[in-house]
């Protein structure tokens, strides 16, 4: 199974390149601001969150506004995935059945455009970053290990939605319902330990995979603090095992897709 991925991702490497950079300047192609907007929709979004957070939670954080942004920039990129992920193959109907192209690689085309959007917002974060003179720490490079546990859950729970979305046609409801439930139990524009304290609030903070990822990467960019390696390493192998069985049954069942579809 290992031995397919890594070849049919080599083969069709080329193809996934082009096929993200059209598809992201198809996103512009009608937008007056063209990939401006890919800056403004953040920024925008992060000022209502800060006003909410401010008026209603009255919240003191320090380098609150990159707290925020920091939060929505992963929070989208996550959700954002898993949510295409469910109708990917509906999509991408007319292609899958006229040609063989490995179902994984429409995974990866969106996974590049979704990256390549999170890195214009981590380049914001940077001038953000320096607007504000936050101080750098060695911890900042708990980003790699962070970046590779999200990457490793993100593409596992994509795998296994992009099977399912196939035969249960009503999953999309349900994980966008409990994507917003979910969002509000993540503390992406307020503190889980400020707010919510005792064993719910570490049920919170570390049983959510999203919130443990958030609430490590402001900690390690935003106040130079360190990660808790043991819930990151658990994390990770929980991300290994979601995207072993995502792979399997994406190869299982690829040929039964189209049929289904």
């Amino acid at each position: 199974m290992l031995e397919k991925l890594v070849y049919d991702t080599k083969k069709y490497w080329k193809y996934t390149k082009y096929a993200a950079k059209s598809e992201l300047k198809s996103e512009v192609a009608n937008s007056h601001l063209n990939w401006l907007w890919w800056v403004l929709e953040p920024l925008l979004l992060m000022l209502v969150y800060l006003f909410i957070a401010v008026v209603a939670f009255k919240s003191t954080l320090k380098y609150f506004p990159i707290y925020i942004f920091l939060g929505l920039t992963l929070w989208n990129t996550w959700s954002g995935l898993l949510k295409n992920s469910l109708k990917l193959l509906k999509r991408n109907k007319g292609i899958i059945s006229k040609v063989y192209l490995p179902k994984l690689t429409l995974l990866f085309i969106r996974m590049l455009v979704s990256g390549f959007k999170m890195l214009i917002s981590f380049g914001i974060i940077i001038v953000m970053m320096i607007c504000w003179r936050v101080p750098v720490t060695w911890n900042i490079l708990y980003i790699i290990p962070l970046m590779m546990v999200l990457f490793l859950l993100t593409f596992g729970m994509c795998t296994i939605l992009m099977h399912y979305g196939v035969f249960i046609e009503d999953l999309s409801n349900v994980i966008n319902v409990g994507l917003k439930l979910l969002f509000y139990m993540t503390g992406i524009f307020y503190s889980l330990e400020e707010r919510v304290h005792g064993l719910l609030g570490n049920i919170l903070l570390y049983c959510n995979p999203i919130s443990f990822v958030i609430h490590s990467m402001r900690n390690v960019i935003l106040y130079g603090k360190s990660v808790n390696i043991w819930i990151m390493l658990f994390w990770g192998i929980v991300g290994i095992v979601l995207s072993v069985i995502g792979v399997k049954l994406i190869y299982k069942y690829e040929n039964s897709y189209v049929k289904v579809l």
